[in-house]
């Protein structure tokens, strides 16, 4: 009986440790700015791009017709990770763009008009990369940040989960403090000011919610993560 009541709790320990490095694995997902089907995308478009359109190689170009629409179709349906949620208008948007300039891409290919077809390989690039810019984070330091906010504001704050909330803050401090300190590329100077008033604002908003959370104060705490999300909202506007 002994041998069998160990052997139960051995199983039960193993699908425990099952369920919640699954879970692991989908909150990692989830908080990846990342879509699979877009950089499988990047198979086709970098030999258009780079070697076929600058070489004026128009027998590739109608020759990569089948690959382009392989692997534009399942970007058509692709599903943004939770951390991109915000970003669903802007992409489906994209997409649209994206997938009219597919159309006019075989249209093109199957035509004899070279220079036509040259304009709509400009303009699959040009698509492409929009789509590309739409998730890809602006600011290595505010992705960061974003990863643990995102957790915070979705799971940990509805869930009520206290303790977590109590345990991510410090970590949010040091990751909003680090957006402080960051100079803006050369293309991007010119928001310079308003992006250091709007980290200065998250960064308070997030000791807000770090001191709030030492003092245990449950309904501070949450009213607290509300506001930092508002204030990297604000943030990221600014990019827009």
């Amino acid at each position: 009986m002994t041998k069998r009541i160990t052997i139960v709790f051995s199983l039960f320990i193993c699908l425990l440790g099952l369920s919640l490095f699954a879970k692991a694995q989908d909150t990692l997902k989830e908080t990846k700015s990342e879509v699979p089907e877009l950089t499988a995308f990047h198979e086709i478009i970098y030999p258009i791009w780079h070697t076929a359109y600058p070489e004026k190689d128009y027998a590739a170009l109608r020759k990569y017709v089948a690959d382009i629409n392989k692997l534009a179709a399942p970007i058509y349906n692709a599903k943004l990770p939770g951390i991109l949620r915000d970003k669903e208008a802007k992409w489906k948007e994209g997409v649209g763009l994206f997938k009219k300039a597919v159309d006019e891409y075989n249209a093109a290919a199957s035509g004899k008009d070279d220079q036509a077809l040259l304009k709509a390989a400009e303009a699959l690039h040009s698509k492409y990369e929009a789509l590309v810019r739409t998730i890809n984070p602006i600011l290595k330091e505010v992705d960061e940040f974003h990863q643990v906010l995102y957790v915070v504001n979705h799971q940990y704050a509805p869930n009520k989960e206290y303790d977590k909330i109590r345990e991510a803050a410090p970590e949010l401090v040091t990751k909003a403090d680090a957006i402080t300190k960051v100079a803006l590329p050369k293309r991007l100077e010119a928001k310079t000011e308003a992006f250091q008033k709007a980290a200065a604002e998250l960064l308070a908003a997030v000791k807000e919610l770090e001191a709030a959370s030492g003092a245990h104060d449950h309904d501070g705490m949450l009213s607290g993560v509300d506001k930092v999300h508002l204030k990297y909202q604000a943030l990221e506007k600014i990019f827009e």
